[in-house]
């Protein structure tokens, strides 16, 4: 099949790749000449372990090419994605959908044959009608269909996700159509990876109500966390003790510092303006999204007590920046809180992460970057882990404690063993321990 992507960000280069690497002919496109010479001289635009490798790899092969040319890459393809940005739009929250309109005008006017027209961005529901309505009104002797194809990829686990995914949703009614997005899927056969079909707008909500699900998972667990606290359980053994009912599962119930990053944040708040659209309120969402705002600060101040109650003119050591680990992905991360926090209060700030400094330092200021973690340590009053990377999990507790001036540790993402902590001389705070 021959497959174009528009857009080269996270999930149309990640999707593009692993479909070229499936064995279609694929051409992604994107506007930004700098970025596509920086691809095809194998730089990437966004960390994605192993991402640089497959991309190398179907470009030696001959199936993956690049081209800021949208009509030449549109013309003859079976199914055209549209893989742009959907950010919250400014102002009221709503999912900013100007880039798929306009994605959608262009494509109209390249379609050159039945073409399959799939939304793989996440879109609120109906986005899919008003794409239909841009390309019948651009080009109305155009052959097509469009349907709706949303992603599920986690940041640092996107080509594993890709390639052997929970589920492939495929919203739409046209035969044909649905012929096509079977050809495209048809190399998961061998994993039986279920392919899921359903109406349109069924596969635009799917993808937020999932997210919001999750998204609810992880608030709840740290709602948790802060009772476990008060009555002294421990979050770890409660979230197992739940998580091994088959009708709960133990996935997303880590309890932490809040959610970030470029997915549950603006989904969450897309969804309750496509609720409040259609006069259905989301209530537990709400409360979702206002918990989960709150937390991120609270973690802050979970420092600051820490550290006796007043961090002015102390320093801090903050291992991890990023929203999570193996991606350089800043947006909405918990860091930017909790650093932000620290800093109201008169803290200094020395900083480390292996992939999010370049990206942390758009987003944060007067904070010292460090090149590796025990730098960051070095004269620190405290202690504080963020975001779990591996590296960060067999620290040498021995040359830590001689690196800070006081052995404070707060362990935000629970990874280490209180008893170890605590016998090697630190002052450990955890999160539900």
């Amino acid at each position: 099949m021959k497959i174009t992507m528009i857009g080269t960000g996270y999930v149309g280069l990640v999707s593009g790749a692993c479909f070229a690497d499936f064995g279609h002919d694929v051409v992604c496109v994107d506007k930004d000449s700098s970025k596509i010479e920086k691809i095809e001289a194998g730089v990437m635009p966004i960390y994605e372990p192993g991402l640089d490798r497959l991309v190398a790899d179907n470009v030696a092969a001959g199936r993956l090419s690049f081209t800021t040319d949208v009509t030449g890459g549109v013309a003859g393809a079976d199914a055209v994605f549209i893989a742009v940005g959907t950010p919250s739009r400014r102002g009221d929250g709503h999912a900013d959908l100007n880039y798929v309109y306009a994605a959608a005008q262009e494509i109209a006017a390249a379609i050159d044959g039945f073409t399959v027209i799939v939304d793989k961005s996440t879109v609120p529901v109906g986005t899919g009608d008003e794409v239909d309505r841009i390309i019948r009104a651009t080009n109305p002797d155009a052959d097509y269909a469009v349907v709706s194809n949303p992603e599920f990829l986690r940041e640092g686990a996107a080509i594993d996700d890709f390639k052997r995914p929970d589920r492939v949703v495929i919203g739409g009614d046209d035969p044909r159509a649905l012929e096509v997005m079977r050809a495209i899927y048809r190399p998961l056969a061998l994993g039986r990876s279920p392919i899921i079909e359903m109406s349109r707008r069924g596969a635009e909500l799917t993808k937020y109500a999932g997210n919001a699900f999750l998204a609810t998972k992880i608030t709840f667990i740290n709602e948790i966390a802060d009772l476990c606290e008060k009555v002294g359980a421990d979050v770890q053994d409660v979230a197992r003790g739940i998580g091994l009912d088959n009708r709960i599962g133990s996935k997303f119930l880590h309890a932490g510092p809040g959610y970030g990053g470029s997915c549950f944040p603006k989904d969450t708040l897309a969804l309750l303006k496509t609720a409040q659209d259609y006069e259905a309120p989301q209530r537990i969402v709400e409360a979702v999204v206002a918990v989960n705002d709150n937390r991120k600060r609270a973690m802050g101040r979970k420092v600051i007590a820490a550290c006796g109650g007043d961090v002015r003119g102390k320093t801090i050591a903050i291992l991890g920046l990023t929203f999570k680990p193996n991606t350089d992905d800043m947006r909405d991360s918990p860091s930017i809180a909790i650093i932000q926090a620290l800093q109201d209060a008169g803290a200094v700030i020395r900083a480390y992460d292996p992939e999010g400094v370049e990206q942390a330092r758009k987003v944060l200021e007067n904070v010292t970057y460090c090149t590796d973690a025990y730098g960051a340590m070095e004269g620190a009053d405290a202690l504080a882990i963020v975001t779990e990377w591996d590296q960060f999990r067999a620290l040498d507790l021995n040359r830590v404690k001689t690196l800070l001036n006081k052995p404070i540790i707060v362990d935000l993402r629970n990874i280490y063993p209180r008893k170890l902590i605590e016998e090697a001389g630190f002052t450990y705070q955890a999160v539900g321990r």
